[in-house]
C-alpha cells in the first residue's frame, strides 16, 4: 500500500480505511463506494440526494498512481510556510516564460445527462507556482495560434478550484474545473471541430504525465478575506464554482492553524440539471457536518421552475432569500459572483428589484458595497 504523508487531525476516532485506484472511481457528483472496513457508514454521513457514502475524499500521489482515501476528519496541510506570506503571489510566470508543469489526472465530473462535458484537472507545479484561494492560472495550449501564424496559442485563464495546498494537501498541485468548449452548427446540428475551444479541449483530452505550460497566478478580486468570522455569499454558474470549492475546502476540509472558520458561507449554484452539479458530494458533506456555518442552494434551469412557472436560474433562487441576503449585506457580508458574464445582467436586475421593494436605491447600495470591499465579481 502506498505511503502517504498526510497527517490527520489528532484526537479523532478513525475506522480502518482502504485505498482504491482513481480508475475505479465514479464521478465526483456521485459518491464512491464506501471503503470503510468492517463497519457500515453511519447514516449521518450518507448523502440525502446522491449516492451512499459522502465522507471526504482525500487524495495522495505515489509515483504516477493516484489513489483515493476515504477519511472523516479535517486534514492538516503542509507545507506551513504557505501561510507566511502577507500578500498573494502574482505573475510569477508570464506568457513569454511560462512554467512547464505536468498533468496528474483528468476526470469527468458530470453525469451522462449533463449538456456538455466538464472535467476536474489536477496539475503538478512542484510547489514552484504557489497561489492563494480565489486566484487563477493561465494555460497555454501547445501548437500554433491559428489567428497569428508563428505565434504560440493565447493564454486562457482558469480559476483555481483547490486551496493553496492542492487536492493532495502538500502544496505541489493545483486543480482546475474546465468545461470542454465545442461549437454546434445551428443549421446542421453537428459539431464543427474547426471552431472548438483550443485550450479547454487540450486540457480535457490531456493524459497523466503530459506537459502543460502555465502562467500566473493572477487575480486579487476574489481573494478570501482573512477574517474567519466573516459571512460569505457565493453565487456561481457552471465552472464559476471553482474558486468557491477552494474557499470551502479551506473552511471545512483543511485544518489550518491560523484560519479557524466560524462565520457563515452560503453557496448559490446554478446549472442546467442535476447531472450538471459540480462537487455536489463535497458540498453536501459540509452541509451535514457544519450546518451552522454552511448553506447550499441550487438552481436547476431545466428541472426546476419558479413560482410563476419560468425556468429556475440562480438569480431566481437568490430572490427567494431576498430579505436574508440583504440583511446579511447590511451587516457586512461579502458577496461573490463567478461564472459566465451573461449571468450578471439578470442578477443585477434581480438585486435592483429587491432593493426597490425594500425602498432602497440599488445604485447607492452597490456603491456602498464596492466602497466597503464587499462586492466581488469575476466573470468571463
Amino acid at each position: 500500500m502506498a505511503q502517504f504523508t498526510l497527517i490527520m487531525k489528532a484526537g479523532l476516532h478513525f475506522p480502518d480505511v482502504s485505498l482504491r485506484p482513481a480508475s475505479e472511481s465514479t464521478s465526483s457528483r456521485r459518491s464512491p463506494e464506501c471503503q470503510v472496513s468492517g463497519s457500515k457508514v453511519p447514516p449521518s454521513l450518507r448523502c440525502s440526494s446522491f449516492g451512499d457514502c459522502t465522507t471526504f475524499q482525500v487524495f495522495g500521489i505515489k509515483g504516477s498512481t493516484r489513489k483515493r482515501l476515504i477519511a472523516r476528519a479535517k486534514v492538516i496541510s503542509f507545507p506551513p510556510e504557505l501561510e507566511i506570506a502577507t500578500e498573494p503571489p502574482v505573475n510569477l510566470f508570464k506568457p513569454k516564460e511560462p512554467y512547464n508543469a505536468k498533468i496528474v489526472s483528468v476526470e469527468r465530473i458530470v453525469g451522462p445527462k449533463a449538456p456538455g462535458e466538464t472535467c476536474h484537472i489536477v496539475i503538478d507545479h512542484g510547489g514552484n507556482v504557489p497561489y492563494w484561494e480565489g486566484q487563477s492560472y493561465g494555460v497555454i495550449a501547445p501548437g500554433e495560434n491559428p489567428k497569428k501564424p508563428g505565434q504560440p496559442n493565447a493564454v486562457r485563464l482558469y480559476s483555481i478550484a483547490s486551496t493553496r495546498y492542492g487536492d493532495d494537501f502538500d502544496g505541489k498541485t493545483a486543480s482546475l474545473c474546465v468545461r470542454r468548449a465545442i461549437y454546434v452548427d445551428p443549421d446542421t446540428g453537428k459539431e464543427d471541430p474547426t471552431k472548438k475551444g483550443i485550450c479547454s479541449n487540450f486540457l480535457c483530452d490531456a493524459k497523466p504525465g503530459d506537459d502543460v505550460q502555465i502562467t500566473g497566478p493572477s487575480g486579487k478580486v476574489l481573494l478570501l478575506p482573512e477574517d474567519p468570522k466573516a459571512t460569505h455569499i457565493m453565487v456561481a454558474t457552471g465552472t464559476g464554482i471553482a474558486p468557491y470549492r477552494a474557499f470551502l475546502r479551506r473552511m471545512f476540509m483543511e485544518d489550518i492553524p491560523n484560519y479557524k472558520f466560524s462565520g457563515l458561507s452560503w453557496l448559490f449554484l446554478g446549472v442546467a440539471n442535476s447531472d450538471s452539479l459540480l462537487y455536489h458530494d463535497e458540498f453536501s458533506e459540509y452541509l451535514k457536518r457544519f450546518p451552522e456555518n454552511f448553506r447550499y442552494d441550487v438552481a436547476l434551469s431545466r428541472e426546476q421552475e419558479t413560482q410563476s412557472g419560468g425556468k429556475m436560474y440562480v438569480q431566481n433562487r437568490l430572490e427567494e432569500y431576498a430579505d436574508e441576503v440583504f440583511e446579511l449585506l447590511d451587516n457586512g457580508a461579502h458577496i461573490y459572483f463567478c461564472g459566465l458574464k451573461g449571468m450578471m445582467p439578470g442578477i443585477q436586475d434581480t438585486l435592483k428589484k429587491i432593493a426597490q421593494e425594500r425602498g432602497v436605491s440599488w445604485d447607492d447600495k452597490l456603491m456602498s458595497l464596492k466602497k466597503n470591499k464587499q462586492w466581488h465579481v469575476e466573470v468571463y
